[in-house]
Formats: structure tokens, sequence, C-alpha cells
């Protein structure tokens, strides 16, 4: 599981910058779709081999009346405790504040690794210019500066560090690539627990009991007509007896970690209140993080022609970064329209390993530039040359060529177009990468 790094603090103390920064290894990958919702609260983040999760918490304003307790959002007070090292923004200009303390006194509580981050302290030391925040209680301060990306570098280090992690493996053993691990995301209240407790009953549908532990989501290993599936929890899976069910218990971070560890994501929306912000974070997480992915609607039952045409609209606007993935209309209380989704998860299972050859590749990208020619920029025109396949899950098409930093966005999508329609690629991801050739002028008209 990758680590989890949690940023609290009030408003307006640069915690969305900190975010931006720390999840710039990402940024490039889902910058260009469009609808994709950019103001997300969590991320990955990558230093050296390691990669982690980062969350933002949002900004805490605790009236003087009420205390942190009640201000601070039930998720944001389980995001936190479930993190696994807490990283508390202050701002190093306006000094320390009474929501600072409240804050400090919440965290001190939870008894886990904390660092205090002094945002904004520009030419500024770690010794008396900072030296009020350690009434804080919580240890050293860190100065910072995420505008300028001061810091950045020691503040990740410290924030590992704190957790003693293992060093990553360059080649981890595989998981079966038989086996689909499926995990059914979605915001509070969906369906998620209704729609597993009905596959979970299933006569054709048998659960093994796996040990799990605390660190790590709960997974259950059941086979449907032969194909052998892991359902990996996000819906608050607990064992009753000798079999497993559902709860409807929604946790930030455990989804992002089932998100991280299965290879299918089932994305379900509420048809009673369409797509919502939330929906769409965790849709671009999915994204983000190149998983296969079905999309379906739940409660489809549960709302008139009019309102129908009303989610439709919202799916295209929203979540239109996830056209390549198949909808299905469900509703899992009345169990109508579950049997093709097995079918769709299959399927883009099969489209996330699929296997590209070479020639055939470089094919297609020749026949493609014959039909279009990619455009020119200033005194240079991209020559694309040749492609091949360069991983799976998501499945990822290096191009070759010259000049093909001038690529326009535009013209990666004619080429996605054209190698999902050759390979069927319905329901996952697909990357292409260009790598330019070294010779500068070799591609000078």
């Amino acid at each position: 599981m990758k680590p989890v790094i949690a940023l609290v603090g009030r408003p307006n103390v640069g915690k969305s910058t900190l975010f931006n920064r720390l999840t710039k290894t990402r940024d490039a990958i889902v910058a260009d779709y469009a609808g994709l919702t950019r103001d997300r609260h969590y991320g990955n983040g990558k230093h050296g081999k390691q990669e982690f999760i980062v969350i933002d918490t949002g900004g805490f304003e605790p009236d003087a009346g009420s205390g942190i307790f009640k201000e601070m959002a039930k998720q944001t007070r389980q995001a936190v405790a479930e993190a696994d090292v807490v990283v508390f923004v202050v701002d190093a200009r306006a000094g320390l504040s009474a929501q600072d303390h409240d804050i400090g006194n919440y965290l001190r509580k939870l008894g886990k690794p904390c660092l205090v981050v002094a945002n904004k302290a520009e030419g500024m030391k770690a010794g008396s210019q900072l030296a009020e925040f350690f009434e804080l209680g919580l240890g050293e301060v860190f100065p910072v500066s995420a505008a300028h990306g001061q810091g950045m570098r020691s503040l990740i280090e410290m924030a590992l560090d704190a957790l003693h992690l293992e060093e990553p493996e360059d080649d981890p053993e595989p998981s079966d690539p038989s086996v689909i691990k499926l995990a059914v995301a979605g915001r509070p209240n969906v369906g998620k627990s209704t729609l597993i407790n009905t596959w979970l009953g299933e006569e054709r549908l048998v659960a093994f009991d796996m040990p799990g532990t605390t660190r790590d989501a709960i997974s259950v290993p059941f086979e449907r007509e032969g194909q052998k599936f892991e359902l990996v929890d996000t819906a608050g899976l607990r064992k009753k007896g000798k079999v497993f069910e559902a709860i409807e218990k929604f946790s930030v971070v455990k989804t992002l970690q089932a998100i991280e560890s299965a290879s299918v994501v089932l994305l379900l929306i509420d048809a009673e209140q369409g797509v919502t912000d939330q929906d769409a974070h965790i849709a671009g997480y999915i994204l983000e993080s190149g998983r296969a992915v079905v999309v379906a609607v739940n409660k489809w039952d549960a709302i008139d022609e009019y309102q129908r045409e009303l989610v439709k609209r919202s799916l295209e606007t929203r979540l239109g970064f996830l056209k390549f993935a198949a909808l299905h209309l469900i509703s899992a209380k009345k169990r109508q329209g579950l049997g093709p989704l097995w079918g769709a998860i299959a399927q883009a299972h099969k489209a996330a390993n699929c296997k590209m050859p070479t020639p055939v590749l470089t094919r297609l990208l020749l026949e493609a530039v014959q039909f279009q020619t990619p455009k020119k920029t200033g005194a240079y025109r991209p020559k694309l040359r040749y492609a091949h396949q360069g991983g799976m899950n998501p499945p990822i098409i290096v191009i070759h060529g010259n000049s093909l930093e001038h690529v326009t966005e535009a013209y990666k999508r004619f080429l996605e177009g054209r190698f999902r329609k050759e390979f069927n690629l319905i329901g996952t991801p697909l990357r292409i990468e260009m790598k330019s050739s070294q010779n500068p002028f070799a591609d000078k008209d």
C-alpha cells in the first residue's frame, strides 16, 4: 500500500499550492483531459522509487464557541486519522494563531507522525524567526515556500523518513494477471454495499476467507462463471460468521488505496443526485492512477425521464474524460442491469492488459500520419517514425520521431482514437508518450 500524507491547516496558508508541488509528478498526465476537475483534494506523488498519496483536507476555521471537532467535517477527521503522516501547514508570515492552536491540540491527540511546516518562509531559517510555532508542542518546524518550490525535497524526505518505510523493490512480484482485482468506488450511500452484498449473495459467486491486516484493505477472492476475482474493500467489508457483508462506510483513504491496488474500478454514481464534485474527484483519481474503469449509475429506476436526461448530460459534461469507459444504468436494490456489468469489467481488464505488437503499432501510426499530417509549429514539423508498447495496465504507446514536443494535444487524441479502435480498448486509459531523437536539425523544413 502507498503511504498517505495528509495536509492540514487553516484556510489560506498555502495547502493547495503545497499539494500541487507534492503531486507534480502526475499533473501532466491529467492536465489535458477536457472536463477533468482540477481542484482535486487528493493525488499521487513520487520521490525516487517511493510513491505516495497526498490528501488536502481543506481549511479548518473553527468558531470560538465550537472547537475543532465540530468544525472539521467527519470525512476530514477520518482522513487525517487514517493517514500515515500528517503535515500541519502554518503561515510563517502571519504567525501563530488561535486556529493553529486548536488544530495543534487535535493533532497531538492522534499520536501519529506529524510535521509542522511553516509555509511562505522565503528567506527565513528554522531558528528564532519561527520559534513561536514550537508552542504547538509538535516538535521541529520546517520552513518551506510552496510558491517557489523551496524546501520541497527536504519536506518529502522528512515525511517519508517518519514512516520508517522499507526500500521499494525494483521488480515487485507481479500479481496473477488472470485474477481481476475489483474495487467498487463511490460516494457514501450510492449503493456500494447493496451492490456488493447482492454479488456476495449470488449462488454462482463463492467467497473465500482471506486474512487481512489493519494496514491493508480487506479483500475477498471469489469466482464467477470460471473467472477469478478479488474484491478490494471500499465499502466497509466485514466478516459475519463465515460470510462477508458490506456496510455503508466511506473512507477517503481506503477508497484511494483500493483504487491503487485494483486492476479494475467500478465507479458507482447515484442517479438521484447526478454527478457531484466528489464523484468527479474520485473519477479523476481513477484516471490519474491509470486504472481500468466501468461507470455504473445506480438507482436508475428511481428517477423519471426528465431526470434521466439531466443525469446523462451531467455524465457527458463532468465525466467526459472517462468517455472511454463503458456506462451501465442499474438498480442494485432491484437487481436490474447487473448481469452485463461482469462482461464490462472483464472487457476493461482485457483491454488494460492488451498486447500491441510493434509492427502493428507502427503501421497504424504511419497510416494515421498519411491520413492527417501533424501541424507545423514555427520552423518545425513533427515527424513520427515508429511506435512500440511501453507498458500495460494502463497500456502505454511510445512514439519515436523528431520534434515530437510540438505534437498538439488534439493530434494525440486523434492518434489515441485510431489505436483504441484497432485494439478495441474499451474501459482503460491509454497513455501516449513522445520520444524525440537528439538531433534538433533532423526535421527542420
